[in-house]
């Protein structure tokens, strides 16, 4: 799964399509982005027209078929009229493949300080990076990754853009690999350091390997510059472990809930934080219930709460000392149950889906899911949004972040919190959400 995104004058989205989008005989278009092109910079512009012009790569299949290593280049196309009709470069392709079977995925955005547009490309296993004054005429200006991070497979859909902490710059580079995430299949891993127009200096060396999300289900994650001072991040929700088999009937994968990125430092080190958006907040229709809770051994919200569980969404916030093990468990009638918590003997996070439901289309579906726990504080803050079949976990204000699908037979309708020793979870909150048609 690959899609364009929004970049600095911006806007586009796609997915993978036929090449009936800009037909000609090169194949598809696998993955790109779109730029406004405001300073008319192709020359694409008539009238007054401000270009919108799509970056993309044209996929060859039967070149890929054949065995050559020359199947996919990178091509342009432009629009005048707001994105409704597109027309191809005759010059197509911008930027010819130099010999290297995976080369695709340009993110493109306009480069200040350098006047010109930086392109980040997924080459095999690294990213690639070139500029261009006029979208048309590329230069090579780096690499990146050959030593740095995690190499389980190729790279792909890199996303470079800037991020400020304590009033510094920082610039983060996104990258998913398949395979080679944290719990096997797909991952998108993260680098913060410098980047001057040309070469992207990560600021450890080497690299610690950082995930933005350690869940199964975030993959190939992209985000917008058009979003004012935010930085907004949306995932591809499953795992190309299992992706095209999964046991949907008219639909087939989801995407994340937005987020907005941020920075920060944690012992000396810098991380990468997902929040959710405010704008969630004006869904939100709150539960009463009480905002304490001692709890030993199992405790059924519902005595609790006016649970509306039964296959819409929700959102449960939580905060507890983070000296005890806790589990929240999502069940049915039906004994289909999935788990999640924290272990503090290990001190990292988990998801159990083992017994949540239809499993057996994949063995590795069934395997517990891990993710550190980065913070120090001794408080635990932890808020869940669960939906029919998908949960995202936010722990510790964002610092790490797990998401997961399944697939149960019944709505998972039953909430029950476990701890194992006496503990006092506090700041709870339950509330569901409202459809955005209403």
């Amino acid at each position: 799964m690959h899609w364009g995104h929004a970049t600095s004058k911006d806007l586009i989205h796609w997915e993978q399509q036929p090449i009936a989008l800009f037909p000609d005989s090169m194949g598809y278009i696998f993955s790109g982005s779109a730029v406004v092109d405001s300073e008319n910079t192709s020359g694409f512009g008539q009238d007054g027209q401000i270009p919108l012009v799509a970056i993309f790569t044209h996929h060859n299949p039967a070149g890929e078929k054949a065995g050559v290593t020359t199947f996919q280049n990178q091509s342009i196309a432009y629009s005048l009229d707001g994105g409704a009709t597109w027309e191809k470069y005759s010059g197509n392709p911008v930027l010819h493949n130099p010999g290297i079977a995976d080369f695709r995925d340009p993110s493109v955005f306009w480069y200040a300080p350098g006047k010109k547009w930086v392109m980040s490309l997924a080459t095999r296993d690294r990213i690639t990076f070139y500029s261009s004054p006029d979208l048309k005429n590329w230069k090579k200006e780096s690499e990146f990754g050959a030593q740095n991070g995690a190499h389980g497979g190729v790279w792909e859909c890199p996303n470079l853009f800037p991020l400020s902490l304590d009033g510094k710059q920082y610039w983060v580079l996104l990258v998913s690999t398949n395979p080679g995430g944290p719990n096997g299949g797909s991952g998108t891993q993260y680098f913060i350091g410098q980047f001057d127009g040309s070469v992207f200096t990560p600021e450890e060396a080497p690299p610690v390997t950082k995930w933005i999300d350690y869940g199964p289900d975030d993959y190939a994650g992209i985000t917008w510059n058009n979003t004012g001072n935010r930085r907004i991040f949306i995932g591809w929700m499953s795992n190309w472990i299992y992706a095209n088999q999964v046991p949907t009937a008219t639909w087939r994968n989801a995407m994340t809930l937005p987020r907005r990125l941020a920075l920060k430092r944690i012992d000396g080190r810098i991380h990468l934080v997902s929040r959710l958006l405010p704008e969630l907040e004006e869904l939100r229709q709150r539960v009463a219930g009480p905002q304490r809770l001692e709890v030993l051994g199992s405790l059924d919200l519902s005595s609790h709460y006016r649970l509306d569980t039964a296959g819409h969404p929700y959102r449960l916030t939580l905060q507890t000392l983070a000296d005890n093990s806790f589990s929240l468990v999502l069940s049915n009638k039906q004994g289909q149950k999935l788990s999640l918590g924290y272990d503090q003997a290990k001190n990292q996070y988990y998801v159990d889906r083992k017994s949540s439901g239809v499993t057996d289309f994949n063995r590795e579906f069934s395997k517990i899911a891990v993710a550190p726990r980065i913070s120090t504080d001794k408080m635990i803050h932890l808020t869940l949004l669960v939906d029919a079949s998908s949960l995202e976990l936010f722990a510790d204000d964002g610092l790490t972040v797990m998401t997961a699908v399944f697939f149960p037979h019944h709505p998972l309708d039953g909430l029950h919190l476990v701890s194992e020793r006496n503990a006092l979870f506090s700041e709870l909150s339950y509330s569901t959400f409202r459809s955005i048609w209403q």
